[in-house]
């Protein structure tokens, strides 16, 4: 390999690489020994070089004014650099060459000037990136230290070539070049079927997008070449002519095929629309497609989505709707237009059906979700085949659903969008327990997929899990399910959607229940010849909605049973704590002083009333009290429901009418109470087990109360999860993430949010911070 000696002189390296340019620029073959020798070459001459050697002027266009708007560089600026001589001297190379090829094609005009331009292009490109490869060196050693200096306008080899293009062929032809370009283009748009050369016109944008390349710095550093590709060029010489004769072009076209109507319409424009796309993707840049896209969007189709999209959305047109968003798939503003009128149709039609029925629903849980789930099923299979499961149209369809489920006549009614909730709980409550109607395990999997969907547009889904749990638990507590297939089916479900954190008390729950027909089993066995047959549940108070209620002393005849299951039981679990529920416990008592001798099943404040008669035939109020320690007004209903059953009887309860017209309060504490001995019932086994008004009451106010409270705690923990992951964070974005973790159980509201900052900042688990208060502190 041919190396430039120290002894050689610029003019002997200069003509060893102006052969070699004359090779490159004149396509002829170049070995890959010539190419490495043509670097070596210069190398060499930049390490080796005298700068005493480098002429003062190196030929006669060294200092003439350039054809690139770039300055100049002195050579005498940089001295001590070599290589400055031989850029310039490529650089006067490349202008002389260009200028020679130009003049060959100033006569030609249209398919042939362009013809002329991109061939020219290509091949000078390919010549160009050639040349800057064997200049790599040059591009190193003198362009980077150059530039660093202070000097910026100088580029590496290959994008001076790109400035000398500009300067020489694009400025000079570029506006004859786009127009033959647009003309070749309204060829084809008028005629599909003429095969035109999309190469040329790929080939002229290929280059307009490549000279953006020396808009911007570009010079060698390292490895790294600093080029952000710039459009401007592109933007002036094609994009906005080419737009402008769009534009021009389809708004006489939309004035010829605005005769058509309907499908017809949409069809046409569609077809045009697609022809229009295909074009644009096959040669112009993808930055422009986006451009046309809106422009033909802008022209055909908002006044027709504003006109047409609402009598077709009104009408359920599946076919045209479907012909309508697959034209509207590249049309992004027509598109919304379309998302809000179909989101005006879905809220009109839920909030219509529930007003419908709303006056019947607020009591009737089966017909209000059973009305929600038509309409879901109706509207959703709509959206899914005339608009082809599109992304946008299903959130649409979601976004709008969710509110009309948690803003409707019945929610307005009841005061507050928990109503949704509370219906939905309790359509699960009536599927779920035992009644007249019994639901097979293949039915309720159709009616529970029934219930998901309802559930999943619910915004309370706290309040849902609450008084699910509620009526869960009296469902397992008085052997209420219809079906533990079913109940576990639900559990499944819930937990699917939600999460096992929202079911875990659910099936913490059902799981007592399994547990404790195990215990019960080894508590009857354990008695001597199965004397006892009891059954007992043991029940985890931290999944459990029960509280245990005041004590009572029971009688003698189940002190001894609750004595012998609590030794029992303690023998084996020695570090757990029995608390005794007895508003929840129930038993058999059979009389013997009537003929049939009825069996009545009471609960146990029944029971504990019931047996002191077997003592005394008279007892007053305040004596049956002292003896029961039941607390009065639940005492006063006990003893309500036993005389309206003519179990007791009070002689000083007189009434004009009916016996069972007396209420509760009438029963005073000096009253007296007597067995009725002449009690009378057409069944033999009697259930007075009902639930108790207070006991109801007092569920009712610790569920609205613990909400809250929970609420809080929910909002508190999520606060203090987030803060200890990001330390620092500022209010709002505090408040949005908050939001964003707790949406999927409930909404919670600003002022809330807000307050358990508040009071964390005075547990002292976050702080303000000093310089900002805007910006909240996590406190490890």
């Amino acid at each position: 390999m041919a190396h430039a000696e120290r002894g050689e002189t610029f003019d002997d390296v200069w003509k060893q690489i102006s052969n070699g340019l004359e090779q490159v620029f004149k396509l002829q073959n170049i070995s890959p020994e010539e190419y490495m020798r043509l670097h070596a070459v210069i190398y060499n001459y930049c390490i080796n070089g005298d700068p005493k050697e480098i002429p003062r002027q190196i030929s006669r266009k060294a200092t003439a004014e350039p054809y690139s708007h770039h300055q100049r560089i002195n050579i005498n600026e940089s001295n001590t650099t070599i290589g400055g001589d031989l850029y310039f001297r490529i650089k006067d190379y490349l202008e002389v060459h260009l200028e020679g090829i130009f003049q060959q094609g100033v006569d030609l005009q249209g398919e042939s000037l362009l013809r002329f331009y991109v061939d020219n292009w290509k091949q000078y490109r390919f010549s160009s990136n050639t040349t800057n490869g064997f200049c790599h060196y040059l591009n190193r050693h003198w362009v980077r230290r150059v530039y660093d200096s202070g000097r910026k306008d100088v580029y590496e080899v290959y994008a001076m070539a790109l400035d000398i293009w500009q300067s020489v062929f694009s400025q000079r032809l570029h506006q004859q070049v786009t127009s033959a370009c647009l003309q070749l283009i309204k060829s084809q748009r008028q005629n599909d079927s003429i095969d035109i050369d999309t190469r040329l016109i790929r080939g002229a944008i290929e280059s307009y997008v490549e000279l953006g390349l020396i808009n911007s710095e570009f010079v060698p550093d390292n490895n790294k070449r600093i080029a952000p590709r710039s459009l401007a060029i592109y933007k002036e010489y094609f994009e906005v002519p080419f737009l402008e004769e769009t534009e021009t072009y389809y708004r006489l076209k939309a004035a010829d095929i605005v005769r058509y109507s309907g499908t017809e319409y949409l069809n046409k424009i569609a077809q045009l629309f697609d022809e229009e796309v295909h074009r644009a993707q096959s040669y112009l840049h993808s930055s422009t497609v986006e451009v046309l896209e809106s422009k033909i969007e802008k022209i055909f189709l908002m006044d027709a989505v504003r006109t047409l999209a609402k009598s077709l959305v009104s009408d359920e047109n599946i076919t045209e709707l479907a012909v309508l968003s697959r034209l509207l798939s590249r049309a992004p503003n027509a598109k919304a237009v379309l998302r809000k009128i179909l989101e005006e149709h879905i809220h009109k039609k839920g909030i219509d059906a529930i007003a419908r029925v709303s006056s019947t629903a607020i009591n009737d849980p089966l017909l209000y979700v059973e009305t929600i789930a038509e309409v879901y099923t109706k509207l959703y299979k709509f959206v899914q085949e005339a608009f082809n499961s599109g992304q946008g149209f299903t959130l649409a369809f979601d976004n709008t659903f969710r509110e009309f489920v948690n803003n409707n006549a019945v929610t307005r009614a009841a005061g507050n969008t928990s109503k949704s909730s509370e219906l939905l709980a309790q359509y699960c409550n009536t599927l779920l327990q035992k009644g007249k109607k019994k639901i097979t395990d293949e039915d309720f999997e159709e009616q529970s997929d029934r219930i998901m969907v309802v559930f999943a547009y619910v915004a309370d889904k706290d309040v849902f899990a609450k008084l699910y749990r509620n009526m869960l638990a009296k469902r397992l507590l008085f052997q209420l399910s219809a079906s533990d297939d079913s109940e576990e089916l639900m559990i499944r479900k819930l937990t699917e959607a939600n999460g096992s954190m929202y079911t875990g008390e659910l099936r913490t729950m059902f799981q007592d229940c399994v547990l404790s027909k195990t215990l019960s089993e080894g508590y009857r066995t354990n008695c001597e010849s199965n004397k006892f047959h009891d059954n007992v549940m043991v029940l985890n108070s931290n999944a459990w909605p029960v509280s245990a209620p005041p004590n009572i002393i029971l009688p003698d005849e189940l002190k001894i049973k609750y004595d012998m299951f609590t030794k029992f039981y303690i023998e084996q679990h020695k570090n757990h704590k029995l608390t005794w529920l007895h508003q929840y416990s129930h038993g058999d008592l059979q009389i013997l002083y009537t003929k049939p001798k009825y069996i009545l099943h009471v609960s146990t404040y029944q029971m504990a009333v019931l047996l002191l008669f077997n003592k005394l035939d008279c007892w007053t109020v305040e004596r049956i009290q002292e003896k029961t320690l039941i607390e009065t007004n639940l005492l006063l209903q006990v003893l309500d429901s036993l005389l309206k059953k003519k179990l007791i009887k009070c002689p000083e309860i007189i009434t004009d009418g009916p016996e069972d017209n007396f209420k509760e309060t009438d029963i005073k504490t000096d009253y007296h109470i007597q067995i009725d001995k002449d009690f009378k019932s057409e069944k033999l086994r009697v259930n007075l087990n009902l639930p108790l008004k207070a006991l109801k009451q007092s569920q009712l106010e610790s569920l609205t109360h613990n909400l809250d409270r929970d609420r809080e705690m929910a909002i508190q923990a999520a606060i203090i999860r987030i803060m200890k992951t990001r330390t620092k964070l500022n209010h709002a974005s505090l408040m949005q993430e908050v939001i964003q973790q707790l949406s999927s159980l409930f909404q919670p509201e600003i002022p809330l949010i807000k307050k358990c900052i508040r009071t964390l900042i005075e547990k002292e688990y976050l702080e303000l911070k000093a310089d900002d208060k805007d910006v909240l502190c996590y406190l490890a």
